[in-house]
């Protein structure tokens, strides 16, 4: 079978309604499955103001907003009949899901139903999510459903080799081929670093800015990232904190650390300039699957501290392009952003190698290695 011969149906719980990391990397994806001659149909809830222009012909699946905190994401009630219509008309001969929720259970069992292979790949950490809102005994339950979830698909397509190693100790038997992540080198550069941007925000040329990106929600580990602050205010470590990003935790963050210069969203070359211009970027977060914006910081050369946690393991050369850090060790974090910004050399010196580093990671190979676990799947079907 050639890529050619493929039609793919991407089920995704947000393609391009809201902005984040995940449905950033299926729109990159599927830009280059077109591109190599694949058929492709995406199915996923949409809004009338989306974040952004979908890449492929988005079918919109109905869907209610969630309760509370995260009502810009919405859940999908499933395959109503006029969703099916359309499936059928484009007859896939492969399902690709990309979140373990009601429209990717639905998928599958229409797949398995049509004697459909089907591959699904791995994006957020939902499991660590319940702890930020209360709720932290939910998190064997939600381990016992991604399990079932992803033992039920021919093949997982994991980001990161922990991932893939957490996946094995929940259980999951089915086979685990790494999808790694890329960066845009022209965006993320050391040549975007702005002294003047910085000092439009009240930032000295010599003060060391350690900076935060992300969307600004619980599960980014905010409350760390204060305490880690508040640690090196006690200490008398000289820095700047900046955060880049918004979201529905911004007035909570901006209570807790309001020394902190809030730059808002940016996007295009806009973020570029703002990751280069960061000194230290500080990542606590324990609920990436990869860390893309961890990889942008080294593209862009600054050094990272970021949490023993699979965003980081695997991406961060600990003591070389960055240092890793247990994710509750508030004085760990504190001694390694403290060495960063206290030692000029030993800063310039990660930057360099995660910048270095960092090329290596390529988009248009690494979204190749999706097509070519389709193109085995379908092989090993046959």
């Amino acid at each position: 079978m050639q890529a050619t011969d493929l039609r793919v149906a991407l089920f995704s719980g947000n393609y391009n309604y809201t902005r984040d990391g995940a449905n950033q990397t299926l729109n990159l994806l599927v830009g280059h499955l077109l591109g190599r001659g694949v058929k492709v149909r995406i199915y996923s809830p949409t809004s009338r103001r989306p974040a952004f222009p979908p890449v492929g012909d988005l079918v919109s699946v109905p869907a209610f907003k969630l309760p509370g905190e995260r009502a810009e994401y919405k859940l999908a009630r499933g395959l109503p009949a006029s969703v099916r219509r359309d499936l059928e008309a484009f007859a896939p001969n492969l399902i690709h899901v990309s979140a373990p929720e009601i429209l990717g259970h639905r998928a599958v069992t229409y797949a398995r139903k049509k004697g459909l292979p089907v591959v699904a790949s791995y994006h957020t950490r939902f499991e660590t999510y319940p702890q930020y809102y209360g709720l932290g005994f939910l998190e064997p339950l939600i381990i016992t459903l991604q399990k079932r979830f992803y033992n039920r698909v021919d093949e997982v397509l994991a980001p990161s080799q922990m991932m893939g190693e957490i996946l094995r100790e929940w259980g999951v038997t089915t086979p685990i081929s790494r999808w790694s992540r890329g960066v845009n080198h022209q965006r993320f550069n050391p040549d975007r670093r702005s002294l003047e941007w910085r000092r439009s925000l009240g930032i000295a040329d010599d003060e060391v800015a350690v900076g935060f990106l992300g969307r600004l929600v619980k599960e980014k580990g905010l409350d760390v990232f204060a305490q880690a602050m508040h640690a090196l205010d006690q200490r008398g470590v000289r820095h700047r904190t900046l955060v880049i990003g918004e979201g529905p935790a911004r007035d909570w963050f901006a209570q807790e650390i309001p020394d902190a210069v809030f730059a808002g969203f940016q996007s295009g070359d806009d973020l570029g300039r703002a990751v280069a211009s960061m000194d230290v970027f500080f990542n606590p977060s324990v609920t990436e699957t990869f860390g893309n914006v961890t990889l942008e910081a080294m593209a862009a050369g600054v050094p990272v501290v970021a949490a023993r946690a699979s965003g980081a393991v695997g991406l961060i050369d600990d003591g070389v392009t960055g240092l890793i850090v247990e994710p509750t060790d508030i004085p760990g974090y504190a001694d390694a952003i403290a060495r960063y910004c206290e030692d000029d050399a030993l800063r310039l010196a990660a930057g360099q190698a995660g910048h270095a580093k960092a090329a290596g990671y390529r988009w248009e190979t690494i979204n190749q290695a999706v097509l070519d676990v389709y193109l085995k799947v379908m092989a090993r079907r046959e």
